[in-house]
């Protein structure tokens, strides 16, 4: 109920949308992006609610090539977008995040047959987490604010989405036409941290990639040859949530992301569906888990669409270390993490 009232025009109008048009209310929608990857019951959810902008510069705030501060070429029409800009013109994803989180708020109120609430707000999130309860149900939903425009990539991105051998060129040409989103995310790297900054998603790509995953377009397709892509995908999170509980404060940095950023340069180092064989799913699995030790003790992964930006902090090799020396213990002693209970 929460997630279909926030879809309506009348509670968007506080985000900056002032009048319906055609193109806003088909972007203001939510757009589920759960791949049906989870092994266990799938209680954990993220959505993207999707605003779109025209007309706007991205200038970067720092050398990642990720992180952008977004500003208005010429005055927006909905002036709805006016209460959000800083002084210096930048979109403020604070003031945004502040305001979606009051409209979810105040709409959870209404829900009946269910109890529903906001989790407290976690430093630095670009999301704004629900609580769902309907026993013997228990949900989490990510809502994170999202901007869409239809412009160019920035050139942090040229040398990234490396996909011709596996995917093809065409579809590397198809991905880069697509719009480009941004996500309310704080940079840490900012001198002052005022809010301000705004980080490249690919998210909608990367949920394509996966669905269509195969180096011939017939694979995993009901009367083509199957392959264990995702089944790989599914143990590499799988562990890595495991892991995550048994050692909760040494592995607090690390997320799902990490991992699906190894299984997609995978995927290129072994672009050929014969590579990925239905019945080798255990040899696909160490193989893509020899890669991702590899990065950890290296402190080095590499953003899949943005080269420049090192996902491993080289201010965290303790930590990498740590995670290393777990996933290679787990593979020389048959996975007994997958046996335990917490």
């Amino acid at each position: 109920m929460v997630l279909r009232a926030l879809s309506q025009r009348r509670y968007l109008n506080g985000l900056g949308c002032s009048k319906p048009c055609p193109r806003t209310a088909r972007s203001c929608t939510l757009s589920v992006l759960f791949l049906y990857l989870q092994i266990s019951e799938p209680n954990e959810f993220d959505i993207m609610l999707v605003m779109p902008v025209t007309r706007i510069q991205l200038d970067e705030s720092d050398d990642t090539g990720a992180y952008y501060y977004v500003s208005f070429k010429r005055s927006p029409k909905e002036k709805g977008w006016l209460k959000f800009l800083e002084e210096d013109g930048k979109l403020s994803a604070f003031k945004m995040l502040q305001a979606l989180r009051e409209i979810i708020k105040q709409e959870v109120k209404n829900i009946k047959g269910m109890e529903v609430t906001v989790a407290r707000k976690k430093a630095g999130s670009p999301a704004i987490t629900l609580q769902i309860k309907k026993p013997p149900l228990e949900i989490s939903v990510d809502i994170i604010l999202t901007l869409e425009a239809q412009q160019s990539w920035p050139c942090s991105t040229q040398a990234g989405l490396k996909i011709e051998q596996w995917l093809g060129t065409k579809k590397r040409r198809d991905f880069r036409f697509r719009s480009i989103y941004l996500v309310a995310k704080q940079n840490k790297r900012e001198k002052v941290l005022r809010g301000n900054t705004w980080r490249l998603s690919f998210s909608h790509i990367e949920k394509d990639m996966i669905k269509n995953h195969g180096n011939s377009k017939t694979c995993c397709e009901s009367n083509g040859p199957k392959c264990c892509r995702k089944g790989c995908l599914k143990l590499l999170k799988f562990l890595l949530e495991q892991l995550k509980r048994k050692h909760p404060k040494e592995l607090e940095k690390f997320c799902s992301y990490h991992v699906k950023t190894a299984f997609l340069h995978s995927c290129v180092m072994w672009p050929n569906d014969t590579d990925w064989h239905l019945g080798n799913l255990d040899h696909s699995f160490q193989q893509c888990l020899g890669f991702f030790v590899d990065c950890l003790q290296k402190s080095q992964l590499t953003h899949f669409f943005i080269p420049q930006y090192n996902l491993l902090s080289q201010e965290d090799k303790a930590r990498h270390h740590f995670l290393s020396r777990k996933i290679s213990y787990e593979l020389n002693n048959g996975f007994p993490v997958f046996h335990e209970n917490y």
